[in-house]
């Protein structure tokens, strides 16, 4: 299975490290960089990032709106402050507007100062931890396995 996650991570590359968990053989594109990418060569496609205002940064959204080729299968991955239910709907129906086919989403704990964040420090310092790593993992070999 031929593999691209189309990424953004920044602050403290939390959604970064979770990409690199999970193995060899994806291909990471970043969606601010100014690569040309040809998501049609893709069997699948990832879309990650942290999480901002309850959903995934607006530049995955643009980007997966913009380039991903009708049909696809895709999963999601997103690392947050604190985890609530919602946070991959946004994208899911950008997606879905495409005839995507959606095969699953991994999200944990991320260490956390954006916004209101920053002035008490941070919430959930130390994640992603090495167990939610390996979940991530985990994901993505059952989604390997699946295809």
């Amino acid at each position: 299975m031929k593999t691209a996650v189309c990424y953004y991570s920044r602050h403290h590359g939390n959604t970064l490290k979770v990409l690199e968990a999970m193995g060899t053989g994806i291909d990471l594109i970043d969606v601010t960089s100014r690569v040309a990418v040809r998501l049609e060569d893709y069997d699948c496609i990832g879309f990650a990032s942290g999480i901002y205002y309850s959903k995934f940064h607006q530049t995955v959204l643009d980007f997966a709106r913009q380039y991903l080729p009708q049909g696809k299968d895709v999963f999601f991955v997103y690392t947050c402050g604190s985890m609530r239910k919602g946070y991959t709907s946004a994208i899911a129906e950008a997606v879905s507007a495409k005839g995507a086919t959606i095969l699953g989403e991994y999200g944990c704990r991320g260490f956390d100062t954006f916004g209101p964040f920053k002035l008490i420090g941070g919430i959930a310092k130390g994640h992603p931890d090495s167990g939610e790593l390996e979940k991530a993992r985990i994901f993505y070999q059952s989604l390997s396995r699946g295809r």
